[in-house]
Order: C-alpha cells, then sequence, then structure tokens
C-alpha cells in the first residue's frame, strides 16, 4: 500500500511553501487508495509549542487534507536511541567534537584550496582517551554518520536519474551535543518503520535524500520512491524564503481565500498542465500527476489566489454559502436572491456584507453637480415601494422619455443615486432586494 507522509515542525505557522509538500504528499495517497500520515517532528523541545501543532491541524483540515493517523516524534525518542546504537555497534557513528569556529576555519581553508568544503573525519582518529578528554573539556560531541565514499543514485519521481558522490558531502551530524536528535536520523527511523513508500519535498532536500539513502540502508530498511519539486519564487523570479512568513495558510484564510482556489492553485504550480480551478477534492486527486512537474524554480504570486477564489464563490450554489449569508442578516426568503444578485459582483465571501449594508441601510448618493437636476427630475418619476424586476427597466425607460437622455448618460447617474456606486450588481436584480425606497437628493 501506498504510504506518504508530511511531517512539519511545529516551530511556526504553515506557509505555501510546506503546503506544497503537503499536498503533493497527499494527492499521491488519495489517488492510490493509500494513506496519508501526519507526522509532527517536534524533537526540539525549546522551539516546538502546541498551538503551532494546533494550528498545523486546523490549517489543514481547513483545506481538507484529512490524514490517517497522527504521529509525534517526540513519543519515540527511545526509537532514535535504538537505531543510533545500532549504528554505533557497526561502526557507522562517531563523536566529534569540533567549536563551530573549528569547523568553519576547516571549510575556509578547504576553499581556499579549491576542495569542497567537507568535514575531515578527524574525529575518527581519535582514541578513547582523548575522546574522554574531549569530552571533559569540552562537553559531549556531535555524532555523525560515517557514509560510504560511494556513489548514491535513485530515479527521482521528477529530476529523473540523481547520482551524488558521498565522498562530496560531509558525514550528516545525527544527534547534537545536547542529545537533541536531528530531523535526519528521526525521519530514516520514522519512514522505515511506518512503512512510508513514497517522499515529496523539496529540492533543497537533495543532498540530504542521499544521506538518507545510505543511513536507511544501513538499518536494514529499503529507501521510499522519493520525488523533489521546485522551489517557490516571487512573481519576478525572487527568492521567496523571507517572505514565506507573510505567505502563512492563516494569513490566506484571513483575507478570504477559498480552500479549493489555493489548492487548485498548488496542485498544477510549476507542472506541465495548465492550473484550472476545481470545485472539489475528487477532482483534485483525479487530475494529479507527479510527473508532470518540472525542476525549474517555479513562480508564485499571491495575487492569482484572488481572481480564482472569485471565480470559485461564482460557480457555488446557494447551500455552500448559506451559513455565512444568514450570518450577515439576510432573511431566509431574501437569501437565494440576495446570492445570486451578489455572487458574480464578489472576490471573496467579506464582500458579501457591503452589498447586504447597502440594501438594509441604503447608502449615501453619489450624485455629480452637472446630473443634480436631472436626477432629482427621475427621482421623482420613481415608483413606491416595494420594486420588483421589472421596476429598474420601467423607470429608466420613462426617465428616457422624459428627459431624452440615453445609455451611460441615462444609467450611470441613477445608479450612481441609489447606490452610491458607479459599477455592480444588475441593478434589476439588486433594486427589487432595496429597503430604502427613494434615494436622497
Amino acid at each position: 500500500m501506498t504510504t506518504t507522509r508530511f511531517a512539519p515542525s511545529p516551530t511556526g505557522y504553515i506557509h505555501v511553501g510546506n503546503l506544497r509538500t503537503a499536498l503533493m504528499n497527499f494527492l499521491i495517497a488519495r489517488k492510490s487508495g493509500g494513506s496519508f500520515i501526519l507526522r509532527i517532528d517536534d524533537t526540539d523541545p525549546q522551539r516546538s509549542r502546541e498551538e503551532y501543532v494546533d494550528a498545523i491541524k486546523y490549517d489543514l483540515e481547513w483545506l481538507g487534507l484529512h490524514w490517517d493517523r497522527v504521529e509525534r516524534q517526540s513519543l519515540r525518542l527511545e526509537r532514535y536511541a535504538e537505531a543510533a546504537q545500532r549504528l554505533r555497534d557497526m561502526g557507522r557513528f562517531y563523536e566529534a567534537f569540533e567549536t563551530p569556529t573549528e569547523l568553519d576555519l576547516k571549510r575556509k581553508k578547504q576553499l581556499n584550496m579549491g576542495r569542497p568544503p567537507v568535514y575531515d573525519r578527524a574525529a575518527l582518529a581519535l582514541d578513547a582517551e582523548a575522546r574522554d578528554r574531549m569530552r571533559a573539556e569540552r562537553g559531549p560531541g556531535v555524532w555523525r554518520f560515517r557514509l560510504d565514499h560511494e556513489r548514491i543514485e535513485w530515479s527521482d519521481g521528477i529530476l529523473n536519474d540523481i547520482s551524488i558522490d558521498a565522498a562530496s558531502v560531509s558525514d550528516p551530524v545525527l544527534i547534537r551535543g545536547d542529545g537533541q536528535v536531528l530531523y535526519t536520523l528521526a525521519s530514516v527511523v520514522d519512514d522505515t518503520e511506518m512503512g512510508v513508500t513514497h517522499v515529496v519535498r523539496g529540492s533543497d532536500h537533495v543532498t540530504n535524500t542521499a544521506t538518507q539513502i545510505q543511513i536507511i540502508r544501513a538499518l536494514g530498511g529499503t529507501p521510499p520512491a522519493f520525488a523533489h519539486h521546485s522551489l517557490l519564487t516571487g512573481p519576478q523570479g525572487e527568492a521567496l524564503s523571507k517572505r514565506l512568513g507573510t505567505l502563512s495558510l492563516r494569513d490566506l484564510r484571513q483575507q478570504g481565500v477559498q480552500p479549493m482556489a489555493l489548492l487548485s492553485l498548488m496542485a498544477r504550480l510549476g507542472s506541465a498542465d495548465p492550473v484550472e480551478l476545481r470545485d472539489d477534492m475528487g477532482a483534485l486527486i483525479d487530475g494529479f500527476d507527479i510527473t508532470r512537474f518540472g525542476a525549474a524554480p517555479t513562480k508564485f504570486d499571491e495575487r492569482d489566489l484572488l481572481p480564482l477564489t472569485a471565480h470559485y464563490l461564482q460557480r457555488q450554489p446557494l447551500d455552500q454559502v448559506a451559513d455565512h449569508i444568514e450570518a450577515l442578516g439576510v432573511p431566509p426568503e431574501m437569501a437565494a436572491d440576495f446570492w445570486a444578485m451578489a455572487r458574480d459582483n464578489i472576490t471573496t465571501l467579506a464582500d458579501l456584507e457591503p452589498w447586504w449594508t447597502l440594501i438594509r441601510d441604503g447608502a449615501e448618493p453619489d450624485i455629480d453637480p452637472e446630473d443634480a437636476a436631472f436626477v432629482a427630475e427621475s427621482m421623482a418619476l420613481l415608483p413606491p415601494a416595494p420594486f420588483d424586476a421589472q421596476t429598474w427597466q420601467t423607470w429608466t425607460a420613462e426617465v428616457r422619455q422624459a428627459t431624452g437622455r440615453k445609455g451611460k448618460a441615462l444609467f450611470m447617474p441613477l445608479r450612481k443615486a441609489l447606490t452610491g456606486r458607479a459599477n455592480g450588481p444588475e441593478m434589476a436584480m439588486l433594486m427589487p432586494l432595496m429597503q430604502v425606497v427613494r434615494a436622497r437628493g
């Protein structure tokens, strides 16, 4: 069975970059009838916060990305300790004591000599006595996995055939000096023990994937099928990483972005297929194909989300928005007509409120000085309420006959006098709903 996972760290809110990873893993699992795991990477007790765990779950549920089970890495520390001991026993794990300053000096020296800045494995030369002395002087060291210096190869679901020389990569640190288990080890153990078959993540993890493949094999596991999606940039190709904090799902939700608008964009962004607005998750799943995605950096423009939201809302029947309309105070008997009037004139659901306010309370007329006499004459011809679907046509025909005005010169001043706006819904639909029966003027 296909099993995928999304493994966010609860150190902040999910942003669009995280969503891309979560969505791809979710769609792969659902398309194959498999399992989708939400795995909370909370091994860092200093930075992990429970409020972010709750926020991650809320965001995923808002989007309809429902998981099959939740795992917490903080509850699996014994499993990581056991794996670490197995690596020690087989001679693949060693303690190193260099300070960050010493490591930086080594890197600079190697770069000056034209060599890749790879850890020189100096710690492997330490005997037991030297290690005890270093530990007494500096405290516990970090634990590094000793890579086999060979080519690490795999067929990537997006990048195709990948080959990385392990000799060009530093032995990865898997446990910090303070004992904290790092993601690389925890992820390997979890993926193996949880039966994860497919992993989709950002292309910045390619080198990390190479080291994880060796660790998985060292522990006797089978690496999952990896796919690395491109990284997002801004609309002009600028780095998006510094802005991701302002592109959280929480913020997009507050702006009124609809879940299916966001998902429809992210499910196709960076692929060879055009973005197509989908109305439900089933259509999104059916249309997803990981092999259609490319390696080139992918431009993301948050401004694309609002037109998609508007188009999505325009296609929704009343029952999908009825609760929101009821919350505005629209009487049930008016709800259908109100939605039919407003749906093509909103970008987000928040835009419904001004239209209801106009209907309920009226609006301050917007009358140009040169139209004042014309509007006054027209208002004298306005029939008494209640208005119906024919009122606008009948009234404007009478005004045209009385004043000789036609076209925009006729309709625009009357619209602005009644609504205070130069544009909006068809007046034939709006007027029957208006409780203010005659504009001031």
